[in-house]
């Protein structure tokens, strides 16, 4: 037999699409008919598959011999080229397209854990298609007719690739600052003036096309966001016919290098000042409008709410492959012996170091982290298919309002927690886990760019605190809070074990909804959003510990049909691992409720002269 995969747990996923999430019984509704479980596993081995032979055997090169820029041109490994060529030719990219823009229309639970594969092999060359398909479905859901047949159906084929264009050096987060300018021109096309800074994929020869999604002001509009649109604009213009045009004046000022992802082009970009001049005289990057002027950002989070959920799952990916190998590394690697009771007996034979408890608890500390990252992830995936598919227009809308106070939690938790996994990693292999020869030290400096990825910590806290639980009244949280009880009930109507891990998270729970009302009940937001990253802290952790309670529910549900002493370890690894996040990691969120219930200020307080 072939030696279980070192990029994910086939085994866990699973589990968690078919005991746990049951996405199988999406294939009973009309949306998803025409797939089967067969065609759901088949996909997933077709990713690991390709990821394995095509992704993972270039990532380190990818990381040691970084894209370069010419002044003309940038440069990439060609290996980058060939697999995604593979990929493209997969037909993965669009595995949860809609059939009507060329896609296969299969579920979005199963796409995230297929595309999963990718970004634990190689999450530079992974990038690509990545920002490709948020770009193509933000035009699927607000482009023309006219531009999903230019622009999104090259994408999906993989001639085209796509990026987004949000910061500017003199603005990064703060997109209000935003100053790229859009000119309107008689012939209904726009001319962009500008600079845009941290572009993943800005610049490349891997597809026949860019197509960049760039947020900039039409003059004359309103201050701030609201003064912002959306424009596609192409590298090479896209004449009537599909074929190629001249090239448009979007010019790489260089390259930015970055501690990870370096396999990834991360670009400067200059819009319309590359002293080119097109059709007509007019300089500028010929760019089009998408939907209405001054709705640009609205727009864009439809890529970038994506993209957020996308960043937590690279991060739950590259935690899960470190956690994979240095278990591995653990039962291969004697070293020490057992203590004995009166101490260490020197002639006995040294052991692996997966016996040492410590050494445990680092791997039984990566195994909650990052298997309870997966289960976020899935489950966020499946409410996206809820929305989609749901026969009932409430469950649609309770899908929705359940990803929109997730998607910061989604995005964040992975990525401070699966980072510390690949710490944990490199502890577990000791000395060599500080050198190149090992791969975990490359794995934990790729996910060290995802706190930062799709907005920082900070910036996630305040969306999850300052607009998601309080937004329609606090319908979000009410809708998450009746999910927790879903599964509350069911576990102490389980008994035995789950009625207990059931009853401590009922009193985490409270203590959610508790401290939540009582740092808005004295109405000054600047208090009560002084902690917010704190609060983003505890409540992630509280949700993880839910998503391990309807796992652990799933593994009583799954032991009935354990047929080998292989299966019955792993589901007793899953329940070890649920109790280990209820008692070493959820007790972590007391003092910090503390905090914030005392309404502390000490970071507000704070004059920054004296620091």
């Amino acid at each position: 037999m072939p030696s279980p995969s070192l990029l994910l747990s086939r085994r866990d996923l699973d589990f968690q699409l078919y005991d746990w999430l049951d996405v199988e019984s999406l294939t009973r509704r009309a949306r998803y008919a025409e797939h089967s479980r067969e065609t759901f596993d088949d996909a997933l081995e077709l990713s690991e598959r390709i990821a394995t032979r095509h992704f993972a055997t270039h990532n380190k090169k990818n990381d040691q011999e970084e894209p370069w820029f010419d002044g003309e041109r940038v440069h990439t490994a060609k290996e980058v080229s060939e697999a995604l060529g593979v990929f493209a030719e997969s037909g993965l990219l669009a595995a949860a397209v809609d059939e009507e823009f060329g896609g296969m229309g299969m579920p979005h639970t199963v796409a995230t854990a297929c595309f999963s594969y990718f970004h634990a092999a190689n999450v530079g060359t992974s990038a690509y298609p990545f920002l490709t398909l948020g770009n193509a479905r933000l035009l699927c859901a607000h482009g023309t007719r006219e531009q999903i047949d230019t622009y999104v159906r090259p994408m999906l084929e993989g001639r085209f690739f796509g990026t987004m264009c949000l910061s500017e050096p003199q603005a990064g987060s703060s997109l209000a600052d935003v100053t790229t300018r859009a000119e309107r021109q008689e012939d209904g096309t726009y001319r962009l003036f500008g600079t845009k800074m941290w572009i993943s994929g800005g610049d490349h020869e891997l597809s026949e096309n860019i197509v960049h999604l760039v947020l900039a002001r039409v003059p004359g509009g309103p201050a701030g966001v609201k003064g912002l649109s959306l424009f596609i604009v192409p590298k090479y213009l896209v004449e009537p016919d599909g074929s190629l045009g001249e090239r448009n004046d979007v010019v790489p000022a260089g390259l930015n290098h970055k501690m990870g992802y370096r396999g990834t082009t991360n670009t400067l970009l200059n819009f319309g000042e590359g002293a080119r001049h097109r059709p007509g005289g007019e300089p500028g990057a010929v760019g089009h409008l998408v939907g209405e002027e001054h709705r640009g950002l609205a727009y864009m989070f439809h890529m970038m709410n994506g993209a957020r959920i996308g960043v937590g799952a690279g991060a739950m990916a590259l935690g899960y492959t470190g956690y994979l190998k240095s278990l591995a590394y653990a039962r291969e690697r004697p070293q020490g012996r057992p203590l004995a009771a009166g101490g260490k007996d020197a002639t006995a034979p040294q052991v692996p170091i997966v016996e040492h408890t410590d050494v445990r608890r680092m791997l039984l500390a990566q195994k909650s982290y990052v298997e309870g990252a997966l289960g976020l992830l899935l489950y966020c995936s499946r409410l996206v298919d809820e929305q989609r598919s749901a026969p009932a227009e409430e469950d649609r809308e309770r899908a929705g309002l359940l990803l929109d106070v997730l998607t910061p939690i989604a995005k964040s938790w992975p990525s401070q927690w699966c980072l510390e996994a690949n710490n944990l990693a490199i502890q577990v292999h000791g000395g060599y886990g500080y050198t190149r020869e090992y791969d975990v030290e490359q794995h934990y400096r790729d996910n060290r760019l995802n706190p930062i990825h799709e907005g920082t910590h900070g910036i996630q806290g305040l969306d999850l605190l300052g607009r998601k639980v309080v937004q329609g009244g606090g319908a979000g949280l009410r809708a998450l809070g009746e999910a927790v009880h879903d599964t509350l009930r069911r576990a102490e109507a389980a008994g035995g074990e789950a009625a207990e891990l059931a009853g401590t998270l009922r009193a985490h729970w409270e203590r959610v909804t508790a401290v939540t009302a009582r740092l808005w009940e004295g109405g000054d937001p600047t208090v009560a959003l002084a902690n917010s990253s704190v609060y983003l802290e505890a409540v992630g952790h509280v949700v993880v510990a839910w998503i391990w309670l309807g796992q652990f529910l799933a593994t009583l549900r799954a032991d009935t049909r354990s047929d080998s002493p292989e299966q019955e370890a792993f589901l007793q690894g899953k329940r070890q691992a649920a109790r280990y996040f209820f008692r070493a990691e959820l007790p972590r969120t007391g003092p910090q409720f503390d905090l914030l219930a005392a309404l502390e200020t000490v970071t507000l307080d704070t004059d920054p002269a004296w620091l």
